[in-house]
């Protein structure tokens, strides 16, 4: 059957028009979609991440802002101290307040005693014994175990107090570490880690030589060049804890 001119000339026109309308249709979505994301963006590429925060950047921020909290809190505790003081009746008070604020770390501490520094290894270390493997990434990185180890070594022999980086340990204290760096309540550090304790000097030493895990560790300073060193001082300061004493869990402080 046969289309009359008429009707095949207003079809193509409908054709045109439905096709004019579809073109708009997706002109106005293309135009909604750069609103939407420049609303999202504000302004910066959306294919970049320059905007956000990487995690390392989050974990150094909330390091610094726990740094500065606890100079805050350890002014405070200064001035608490202070005020004890005035309020204590006798010098044997005094003294006896004075002994337990040693004993719970909260004094600074001077004596003799050990230094240990661990450190990874170069990036491109090989091995450096005939026979051994070449390593692998997690061959020539501190892990939480060694720190622990020295620190656990420490106690055993005797230390009357223990620092690690610029902090004292008290008996909530927890080392952890993240990835390649050491999370020590709420701060953050990076490689060569530095351990410090005061004690008789020849108890320590025995004491880390004596240490399973750190013999173990050795042996990976030999093979692939971790570092390691053990210095001995006849004057070491450590200084008083200035963190909170608050006891969030079992496992320690964060």
């Amino acid at each position: 059957m046969s289309i009359p001119p008429e009707s095949a000339g207003t079809r193509r026109s409908g054709t045109r028009i439905v096709g004019r309308a579809l073109t708009c249709a997706v002109f106005a979505l293309a135009g909604l979609l750069f609103y939407v994301s420049a609303q999202t963006a504000r302004g910066t590429d959306l294919r970049t991440d320059n905007s956000l925060l990487s995690l390392g950047d989050v974990v150094r921020q909330r390091s610094n802002q726990n740094q500065q909290a606890q100079a805050q809190l350890a002014d405070l505790q200064a001035q608490e101290q202070h005020l004890t003081e005035q309020q204590a009746h006798s010098p044997a008070e005094a003294a006896q307040l004075d002994g337990l604020r040693q004993g719970a770390a909260l004094e600074p501490l001077q004596g003799g005693g050990l230094t240990v520094t661990l450190n990874d290894a170069p990036p491109n270390a090989t091995a450096r014994v005939p026979g051994v493997p070449e390593p692998g990434v997690n061959d020539l990185v501190i892990h939480q175990q060694d720190i622990q180890a020295v620190v656990n070594a420490m106690w055993r022999g005797g230390a009357e107090g223990v620092q690690v980086m610029d902090q004292r340990l008290i008996s909530t204290s927890a080392v952890r570490c993240v990835g390649n760096t050491l999370l020590l309540q709420g701060r953050v550090y990076s490689p060569p880690y530095v351990v410090k304790a005061v004690g008789r000097t020849d108890a320590l030493r025995g004491a880390v030589e004596a240490d399973p895990t750190i013999r173990t560790y050795l042996k990976y300073v030999q093979a692939y060049g971790l570092g390691w060193k053990v210095q001995e001082s006849g004057d070491l300061t450590l200084p008083g804890y200035s963190g909170t004493t608050e006891l969030h869990s079992a496992g320690g402080q964060q």
